[in-house]
């Protein structure tokens, strides 16, 4: 089994990707919006993290979170995402023979993708990715269309214009 190494920073502001176990054709995550926003705020309840952007998308979601002073522990908050998630929905979903013999539902991919953000560009950049995504996945004809973002909350408040990625936008997104 790969050895899959984190990065452990106390305070730290981080981008994930996390996806759902089956992602051809699922909408699940947009379907099912309200359980996945009460999921999330059950979970920052009990264990506090600030969200700088967030994006659901059908099958899979983007965001850039920060964690308190102190604490590393991003994976504990995707556990407690994922399983009070899956326990707000109906079982309805076909299981393999090692999902049942583990206990799990069946609704999310094991693993997710983070990356720990280095400066002010790497923040900047990861921010308009999360917020470009419905637009590069063909979902919307401009950004502001999509309605499951941060990007309204970030376009009220100042930091996009209301016109940002209408769909010229080429390379946003690019990382260095």
């Amino acid at each position: 089994m790969p050895n899959y190494r984190r990065a452990w920073h106390p305070g730290g502001t981080y981008f994930f990707t996390v996806n759902l176990l089956e992602r051809s054709g699922n909408d699940l995550l947009v379907r099912h919006i309200n359980l996945l926003r009460e999921a999330v705020r059950m979970v920052r309840a009990a264990h506090p993290f600030t969200i700088h952007a967030w994006v659901v998308l059908p099958d899979h979601l983007h965001c850039v979170i920060e964690l308190p002073i102190g604490d590393a522990d991003f994976a504990l908050r995707w556990r407690l995402i994922k399983s009070h998630f899956s326990k707000l929905l109906p079982k309805t979903e076909l299981l393999s023979t090692t999902r049942v013999r583990r206990g799990e539902r069946g609704i999310w991919q094991r693993r997710y993708w983070e990356h720990l953000i280095r400066d002010e560009k790497d923040f900047s950049a990861h921010i308009d990715y999360v917020h470009i995504n419905p637009l590069k996945h063909g979902l919307v004809k401009k950004v502001s269309d999509w309605p499951y973002s941060t990007f309204h909350l970030l376009r009220e408040i100042g930091v996009y214009p209301a016109d940002w990625a209408g769909g010229d936008e080429g390379d946003v997104g690019h990382f260095d």
